[in-house]
């Protein structure tokens, strides 16, 4: 490995390591996590959707509010200002986003359907999961901190 890409990747764990950062991103996400869950519940008590289905609108809803948290709170600091930059924020961290979604969405499939674990409760293990992709992903993607 070269010194420029080692020292790359340095800089990139150093930065995943800010402990303020990466507990403003726990906070967020709990709030995001409580939204997908009540919003995934209601869905699925109160309409025909089956909990895979209802999973991919309540993330959604969960991936606007945790994005604006982020934006004005975990991440202030970083990324230029304008609507343009914060829309490109805002499709990138969707996209981002998608990966970790994946990742949970695989978790609560399984879980429920081979395993007749509650969906509620599949749901928050692979929130768990997918939260370190997500973490990853969004602090060198989407907000670049490593670039301070």
């Amino acid at each position: 490995m070269s010194n420029s890409l080692s020292e790359a990747v340095r800089m990139r764990i150093r930065a995943l390591w800010s402990t303020t950062r990466f507990g403003q991103f726990v906070g967020v996400g709990t709030v995001g996590a409580t939204v997908d869950n009540v919003v995934l519940v209601l869905l699925v008590e109160a309409t025909v959707l089956g909990p895979v289905v209802a999973k991919v609108l309540s993330w959604e809803l969960g991936i606007v509010v945790i994005f604006a948290i982020n934006e004005r709170w975990t991440f202030s600091e970083y990324g230029k200002v304008g609507l343009r930059p914060l829309g490109r924020r805002f499709l990138r961290s969707n996209l981002v986003r998608l990966g970790g979604f994946l990742v949970t969405l695989a978790v609560l499939a399984v879980l429920v359907r081979r395993f007749d674990v509650w969906y509620v409760a599949a749901n928050v293990v692979g929130i768990g999961i997918g939260f370190f992709v997500n973490y990853t992903c969004e602090s060198l993607y989407t907000w670049q901190v490593h670039q301070e």
